[in-house]
């Protein structure tokens, strides 16, 4: 990676304007909504949405009926998901007719129910049961909505970007899908969405796999380190758009660059155990992000437009982990503004926001570790393994069966583990290791025969 090019710091400099004002009028924006917290009914949340926000589109984590009803009538369209532990059972079709029968057909079309998701990010369970399942479980939906006669209802499932093998080059151009995933999985469920003409859904989260080092890059701000494409020769100023070019070149090596690609989750925690958590930091990297929703586009995908959901509309206080999984929200529960990003109505709000200082790089520090506290139970341990190992972007295999640090018998060790793979990952600053109070900076390597710290 180089520094950007006097060019492209000059056009960042002259459009800053620009970013800061949002469209009068943004289409095709959507949040996920989820529940973890004492949250308002989904009645008023329809409400909310609808008369006080140009929000257009929800993405919801299940089929709760109290919220598709809530919905009715609202002109707003939401995605609904499969729970990943009924995949399976939906490879009959019996069971999917079924299915449809009891969660879409009473509520559509009152309630705009655009899309189901098949589960959430299936292959990044690394169930063999449940992926081996994925496709013929959508295939069946999708039959048995044309047999109901559900003809505007797509179905699609969501995945983690881990689906994708980075660093062949370091150019988005040459971005690959993970061998074994490739033409095994992913291809079959791009024919499928070729066929039925639905979307492939990613969730794209540069907070998930970011430079310590570079974190501008990931949150869209000047100065930062740019990536060039050898292969292209284009200029990469953020690290989302070379996720989704990564992802763009992936399609298109299988030869399903034509299917549509779908954002189902993105956005930025306004606060969190890391200085690169705030609330500038948060509105600025979602400001972006509407903006790339209106047509902006990629290097490889110029002009186009994504819709996009972002993640998400509350700060849920009821979420397990570390402090960032609590304050992802654009809103509180009291539906007040986390932060401004344009998207109340009727000028509240205004759709400002700076730009935040730049942030200094997180020190490389020497000789740290991060362990479980004393204190800690081990439900907030296993809390801990559970969010490290699905979204904090640390591969987990080492405390998984056969591996070096494999000891079912101690949640804590295996704890200590996940723990300071993050805070390592992490620039080793004093925040990674917080874990709502949980963990432990020490000067000792913890390591333990074959299980290396």
């Amino acid at each position: 990676m180089a520094k950007a090019p006097p060019s492209i710091s000059l056009l960042l400099l002259l459009s800053a304007a620009v970013f800061l004002t949002l469209p009068a009028s943004i289409s095709s924006i959507g949040v996920n909504y989820g529940t973890l917290g004492n949250l308002p009914p989904p009645t008023q949340v329809a409400n909310f949405l609808k008369t006080q926000t140009s929000i257009d589109s929800v993405k919801i984590f299940d089929v709760n009926p109290d919220i598709i009803r809530a919905f009715a009538g609202t002109g707003i369209s939401i995605v609904v998901t499969v729970p990943n532990g009924d995949i399976p059972a939906l490879a009959n079709g019996v069971e999917a007719r079924r299915w449809v029968s009891a969660n879409i057909s009473p509520f559509h079309p009152q309630t705009k129910i655009k899309y189901i998701s098949v589960g959430n990010e299936i292959l990044l369970s690394g169930d063999d049961n449940m992926i081996k399942n994925l496709l013929p479980a959508m295939k069946n939906l999708n039959a048995a909505l044309v047999r109901a006669g559900v003809k505007d209802v797509k179905v699609t499932t969501a995945h983690s970007l881990n689906i994708i093998a980075y660093e062949l080059n370091g150019a988005p151009s040459s971005g690959r899908f993970r061998p074994g995933w490739d033409k095994g999985v992913l291809a079959p469920i791009l024919a499928y969405h070729r066929q039925t003409k639905s979307p492939f859904m990613v969730n794209p989260y540069p907070y998930f796999g970011f430079d310590p080092k570079n974190v501008n890059f990931a949150i869209f701000r000047s100065p930062y380190k740019a990536v060039r494409d050898p292969l292209t020769g284009k200029v990469y100023t953020n690290m989302y758009d070379t996720l989704m070019d990564s992802t763009y070149s992936a399609m298109k090596a299988l030869g399903y660059g034509d299917v549509d690609i779908v954002v189902g989750e993105t956005g930025w925690p306004s606060a969190c155990d890391a200085p690169w958590c705030s609330l500038e930091n948060a509105a600025w990297f979602n400001l972006n992000i509407i903006k790339r929703a209106q047509g902006q586009g990629t290097p490889l995908m110029p002009n186009r437009r994504f819709e996009t959901y972002i993640f998400g509309l509350f700060n849920e206080e009821g979420k397990p982990g570390p402090t960032a999984e609590r304050n992802w929200g654009l809103f509180r529960s009291d539906f007040s503004p986390v932060y401004d990003v344009g998207l109340l109505r009727n000028g509240q709000g205004g759709g400002g926001g700076r730009p935040a200082p730049a942030l200094p790089a997180p020190s490389a520090g020497g000789g740290k570790w991060c362990v479980a506290k004393s204190g800690a139970t081990d439900a907030q341990l296993q809390a801990n393994i559970d969010w490290v190992c699905s979204q904090g972007g640390v591969d987990c295999k080492p405390i998984q069966t056969g591996g070096a640090c494999f000891n079912p018998g101690s949640v804590r060790s295996q704890a200590s583990f996940v723990m300071n793979a993050y805070f390592q990952r992490n620039g080793r600053t004093d925040g990674a290791c917080n874990f709502s109070g949980t963990g432990a900076i020490v000067g000792n390597n913890p390591s333990n025969g074959a299980c290396k710290y």
